[in-house]
């Protein structure tokens, strides 16, 4: 690559950095956790809503686990496809188009009259569901400037806990409600087919990504307008400048992964994206039917799932003060070595203020693991190829949310509710060591070859 080039491409980088917040990254951080608050709102419906089905269908916990679980094995295909077409298409591009996929998959949902049906719209819901989670964070990871892209990044994972909670309420007030409340619960869902739209006209592409495919022009011009946004309209001085360029090719992009240069880096961020997703959506996704097993009606359990839910804000706040004070690493593996704790209490407790104790401890824990997670990953990779990284980590992820919801049963058979959480622990162990394989750029540009 010219030299010429290589100097736009240095100074879109540093002058993306040197930004303030401003109204255009507050636009940018809002849109994007808009989509990822309905993301989550979707999966949490599904918790509540196969409880329910479970009586009126009379289900087997094998066929509820594949209702779960079906959705995680669209969610691990969207990923990894989904990464690879944003390094290719653009990231805005493929986030608007996996809203709009999953968003009419769960309003038709609502029409369902049997589990066959349901099965095969949970898997289109899980396709454009998984895509749109990677693809979401490394876009606002390219616009975030250096000194405060991690907390920008846990924000935006807080929009889950927004999300989940929404669903908390809808399954506490919606669902219940009538005999086809789960009906209108898939209802709401199809929100995002609407904000789709939005996102696709209203936000602006990833200048970096932009700029890595040579439309210099269309990258300064959002640069341009975020800089007079912010009244700084002159270019810093003594730009810096970048590595010479990766030429990878989207034939070439999953092979890069297992270079010499990002192999370490890449085994460390799927061990940890399996073990975290097989942890957390084998225990959120089954909480209510836990609880409804335990003797609590179904009003009761949701009630507590709430209460529990309410802990992840919090959660989130407090990663995002840490992951610019403590760094990336410790964050992430404090984090994880609290949800271990949290997940093995959990499984012991007996009593309803047990119960509500130790899964608000899981929640602040595990969500805010969650943030710094979404954080660390874009981050370990170049431009070229860091959405197709976060993407296929994140696939691999949905491999362990896949087995899980099917594996509980198994588990609760065996051993009940504190062989699942030990089990659940030890998985957070073991994400918490591998966590230091990775590579820690708080406060540091990213990468842009």
């Amino acid at each position: 690559m010219s030299g010429p080039s290589l100097t736009s491409r240095s100074t879109i980088a540093a002058r993306l950095d040197a930004l303030p917040f401003t109204r255009s990254h507050l636009r940018i951080l809002t849109g994007s956790g808009a989509g990822w608050a309905l993301d989550a709102m979707d999966v949490g419906l599904i918790s509540f809503i196969i409880a329910v089905l479970a009586q009126q269908w009379s289900l087997t916990p094998a066929e509820t686990g594949w209702i779960a679980s079906v959705g995680f094995i669209g969610m691990a295909i969207g990923a990894s496809v989904g990464g690879l077409l944003a390094d290719r298409l653009g990231r805005r591009q493929v986030f608007a188009i996996t809203l709009l996929v999953y968003g009419v998959a769960t309003g038709a949902s609502a029409l369902v009259g049997g589990v066959s049906m349901l099965l095969v719209l949970r898997f289109f819901v899980g396709l454009g569901l998984g895509a749109e989670l990677p693809v979401a964070s490394t876009y606002v990871s390219e616009f975030a400037p250096a000194a405060i892209r991690g907390r920008l990044i846990v924000i935006l994972e807080a929009f889950w806990a927004v999300g989940w909670t929404a669903s908390a309420l809808i399954g506490y007030f919606v669902i219940p409600a009538s005999e086809n409340g789960w009906r209108w619960a898939f209802a709401l869902g199809a929100v995002p087919a609407v904000y789709a739209l939005v996102v696709r006209w209203a936000l602006p592409e990833s200048p970096r990504w932009l700029a890595s495919r040579g439309r210099m022009a269309q990258a300064e011009r959002v640069v341009s307008a975020m800089e007079t946004d912010a009244d700084l309209r002159r270019r810093p001085s003594g730009a810096r400048p970048v590595p010479e360029t990766l030429a990878v090719t989207a034939s070439r992009r999953i092979g890069m992964l297992w270079s010499s240069e990002f192999r370490l880096r890449t085994v460390s961020i799927w061990l940890v994206w399996f073990c975290v997703n097989f942890a957390y959506y084998g225990a959120f996704i089954w909480i209510p039917s836990i609880l409804f097993a335990a003797g609590y009606d179904l009003v009761k359990s949701f009630g507590f799932t709430l209460l529990i839910t309410l802990a992840q804000l919090p959660g989130y706040a407090v990663a995002a003060w840490l992951i610019e004070v403590w760094g990336r690493r410790v964050t992430l593996s404090v984090f994880l070595a609290g949800s271990a704790v949290s997940a093995v209490f959990f499984g012991l407790a007996d009593t309803e203020f047990t119960i509500i104790a130790a899964g608000m401890a899981l929640s602040f824990f595990n969500l805010g693991a969650w943030g710094a997670l979404y954080a660390i990953t874009p981050e370990i990779y170049p431009t070229s190829l860091r959405a197709t990284g976060a993407g296929w980590a994140a696939g691999v992820g949905r491999i362990a949310s896949i087995i899980a919801p099917v594996a509980v049963p198994v588990l609760l058979a065996q051993g009940g509710a504190p062989l699942v959480f030990i089990v659940f622990s030890a998985f957070f162990v073991v994400a918490a060591v591998v966590t230091w394989g990775l590579v820690d750029r708080r406060g540091a540009t990213l990468d842009d070859r």
